[in-house]
């Protein structure tokens, strides 16, 4: 009970606590998006960024994705945990046991989305623009998050797809619990690359309310 309650009081100060509140969004700058279903965050950044010479199809080092996705704009990156992603295959809801294994530390995936467009704008969509030094701090986040043996690049799984054509598994780093959730991810993502950020974010709503708050240089 005494843990349940730490957890509770956490998650409601440290999601109003913010952190870099001296963020200003760079007019100009690098697109990016946080993107939401109201349980896990995405980020979305572009394929190719041509200011700091980004291009993630290279990075991930695929040439089957690189074959079927060169005319994609965007693509988004999240981290969880891999008992859930799997099992939350063809729409499914994952079992007792995926729900109960991730709150224990256990194995994590990367989840890879090519977008043809920009996300659309909504409730659960926050655009942000940054500067070409914050986003190669947060390429750098990403990039880290992913299990790379060697050069060649990132470990896809053996499967074909992920819940759509356009979307793929890969073996991440890391290891997901309560305290260390999807949306944690992203949110630490956000606080490395100097981007205002909850102090601390297991759900999906501080995430969104805090990069909401970040106001626009004039």
């Amino acid at each position: 009970m005494a843990v349940f309650v730490a957890f509770v009081l956490l998650v409601l100060t440290g999601s109003l606590v913010p952190v870099n509140r001296q963020f200003r969004q760079t007019p100009g700058g690098v697109p990016v998006y946080l993107v939401s279903n109201g349980f896990h965050t995405d980020v979305v950044v572009p394929l190719r960024e041509a200011r700091t010479g980004q291009d993630w199809l290279r990075e991930l080092g695929q040439p089957a994705l690189t074959a079927r996705f060169g005319r994609a704009r965007f693509v988004a990156f999240g981290w969880g945990n891999e008992g859930f992603y799997l099992g939350s295959m063809g729409g499914r809801l994952p079992g007792p046991g995926a729900v109960a294994g991730a709150l224990l530390p256990s194995p994590t995936l990367m989840h890879v989305n090519f977008y043809p467009t920009p996300p659309d704008s909504g409730r659960y969509v926050v655009p942000l623009r940054i500067s070409g030094a914050q986003y190669q701090r947060l390429t750098a986040y990403i990039r880290a998050s992913f299990a790379a043996p060697d050069s060649l690049g990132a470990r896809p799984l053996r499967q074909a797809t992920g819940y759509s054509a356009h979307d793929f598994f890969f073996r991440a780093t890391g290891r997901y619990h309560a305290l260390r959730t999807c949306n944690d991810w992203t949110n630490r993502g956000l606080r490395w690359a100097g981007l205002r950020a909850a102090l601390k974010a297991p759900l999906a709503a501080p995430v969104l309310f805090q990069a909401r708050r970040a106001p626009r240089e004039r």
